[in-house]
């Protein structure tokens, strides 16, 4: 796929794409499709459908002015092959971004699309979201933690506010599950010190997902006691 179909394809979605940035999702897609040949880093294949379900996707939000800002310290925990963090750091140079995963392979990947791709403005952390925010270089360092299909809400919750500056925000990539977590999700988001705001739908034209953006925004401190240990998020949600 060249860089001006995928330049076209992303304004048609309201997401702002010059050539530069076309060029360098250009370079991502094709060193994902050659990476995926020998692991398991995808499992879309088709160059159209990674096009819309993984960069238009992940670079939703800036259809909506001043919900991530251009600049500041971002952290993508669970980022996987980057979906959303590393589309997010080469569409927003100004920013900083962390991308954390627990798989080391995944960061082999994400080290190469850094190199390829010129992104000096992203870190890469090979550790557990748990973990992570234990240490004191990520705890409440951030302005936005960001997260795409990555738990149920309620242990997302504890898996990003965590690493939330107060007055920072989480923001979370969620499908048509959200209606059911929502409730959950907002006790969870106050133990820890957050607030669910009201989500955001995503449309991507021509496809019929249901997929929405939530904020949480960040109100005081996470207590000591968060996140607990690993697997414990997941396995005994918070607000149930």
């Amino acid at each position: 796929m060249n860089a001006q179909t995928i330049q076209r394809r992303l304004s048609a979605c309201g997401i702002p794409c010059g050539p530069e940035l076309a060029e360098k999702l250009r370079l991502y897609m094709a060193l994902l499709l050659d990476w995926n040949r020998r692991m398991d880093l995808t499992a879309v294949t088709d160059e159209a459908e990674m096009l819309d379900r993984h960069l238009a996707d992940s670079l939703s939000a800036l259809a909506t002015p001043g919900l991530i800002p251009e600049t500041g310290s971002l952290i993508d925990v669970g980022t996987g092959a980057g979906f959303p963090g590393m589309a997010l750091a080469l569409a927003l140079p100004g920013a900083r971004v962390t991308l954390l995963d627990s798989l080391r392979k995944r960061i082999d990947f994400l080290a190469a699309v850094k190199e390829a791709t010129g992104a000096d403005n992203v870190s890469l952390v090979h550790a557990r979201a748990e973990d992570g925010a234990r240490q004191d270089a990520h705890r409440e360092r951030y302005d936005l933690a960001t997260a795409r299909a990555l738990a149920p809400l309620p242990a997302l919750c504890e898996y990003l506010l965590p690493y939330v500056r107060p007055g920072g925000m989480a923001l979370c990539w969620k499908g048509p599950a959200l209606a059911e977590e929502l409730t959950a999700g907002r006790r969870a988001a106050h133990l820890l010190g957050g607030r669910a705001e009201e989500p955001i739908p995503v449309t991507i034209p021509g496809q019929d997902w249901q997929h929405s953006l939530l904020p949480i925004r960040k109100i005081s401190r996470t207590p000591a006691a968060y996140p607990r240990r690993a697997g414990q998020p997941t396995q005994k949600p918070l607000g149930q």
